[in-house]
């Protein structure tokens, strides 16, 4: 699929270009139909006014998203889900007030004014305010809601610097705010507020614990690929790079992970491969071909530096990416989610 070449500006702020200036001009950008790529504190998001239908099919077009993948609808502040709600639903306000600005996307039931491109034609959309200073600016001074998935090419791992958004779509889009890398470099959990009991569909920032003391009632985690997925992340392929993935899923000790990394490499190199290893500082002297750090392990350093680590990997000429998996518990859920949708091949 062609898509039209065009010089993409980066607007950054600091050397006397203020936020209110950046945010001015991206949010004309916007307002003109155009597609503007901003940060959040999960990831960068490519983002088109959810009132243009052009622009919101233009999204898709540049991103190779499929169609019936929904979008996340961003706004300046939880005024701004009036725009798109067609009701509040019980627990919205309560979990807006605990965990917004943040990491936690509402699935509520959609009005008529929010374009079946947005939903993929659901009922329901999915809203969230980001917690981060440029993308609040912009969000403000565009006055309207703004759908945003990753800004990146689809099924490859999620941007979470300027520099990943324009390796993938510099050319493509009108505009970046360059804000830095992301605090928390993982999507939002999504939460579906529209079934009888709350449902995460994707897990991500904010933990099923934590919004479960928050409103007081059980909540419940989606299983399995959905024909039709209500959010983003639960059919499709997501945050591979082209470099086949092995994910190790851990059990047992620390030497015991240590020691079946070490068969791993050992075996894929005996095999003529070119290695490379993502995993925590502890690991960087197991002989890989090449090695991205993850601090020293914790889901936080992991979720941070994921990203950008298979990005980095997937330069050094390698022919597969081990990485030793986390378990699954608070943000190590989420983390073990991406990783599993990214691996070509999961050894239990």
């Amino acid at each position: 699929m062609s898509v039209h070449r065009r010089d993409t500006r980066v607007l950054r702020p600091g050397h006397g270009l203020p936020v209110k200036t950046i945010a001015r001009e991206a949010a004309e950008a916007i307002l003109a139909g155009e597609l503007v790529a901003f940060p959040t504190e999960t990831v960068y998001g490519l983002g088109a006014n959810v009132f243009d239908r052009r622009a919101v099919n233009m999204l898709f077009r540049v991103k190779g998203r499929p169609t019936d993948n929904p979008l996340i609808v961003h706004i300046a502040d939880v005024g701004g889900a009036e725009l798109v709600a067609q009701r509040i639903p019980p627990y919205f306000e309560t979990l807006a007030e605990r965990f917004w600005p943040g990491p936690l996307t509402l699935v509520i039931p959609r009005n008529a004014m929010v374009d079946d491109a947005v939903t993929a034609g659901l009922p329901t959309v999915a809203v969230r305010v980001p917690a981060h200073e440029l993308a609040r600016a912009f969000l403000g001074a565009a006055g309207v809601p703004v759908a945003a998935p990753s800004a990146n090419v689809a099924g490859g791992p999620s941007p979470t610097t300027a520099e990943h958004v324009l390796a993938d779509l510099g050319g493509r889009i009108a505009l970046v705010i360059d804000g830095g890398p992301c605090r928390i470099g993982i999507e939002s959990t999504v939460l579906d507020l529209t079934r009888r009991t709350p449902t995460i569909l994707r897990p991500g920032g904010v933990a099923a614990q934590d919004i479960e003391d928050t409103i007081g009632v059980h909540v419940a985690v989606a299983s399995g690929a959905a024909r039709r997925p209500a959010s983003p992340g639960m059919k499709y392929r997501h945050y591979a790079p082209t470099t086949p993935v092995v994910l190790l899923v851990p059990r047992g000790s620390g030497a015991d992970m240590m020691r079946r990394l070490q068969r791993l490499i050992r075996n894929g190199r005996t095999a003529g491969m070119r290695v490379g290893l993502l995993g925590a500082r502890e690991f960087a002297d197991l002989g890989a071909d090449a090695f991205h750090p993850l601090g020293s392990g914790t889901p936080v350093e992991y979720a941070r530096e994921m990203y950008n680590g298979l990005r980095a990997l997937d330069t050094a000429g390698l022919d597969m990416i081990i990485v030793p998996g986390l378990p699954s518990v608070g943000l190590g859920a989420a983390v073990m989610n991406r990783l599993r949708k990214a691996a070509a091949r999961i050894v239990r």
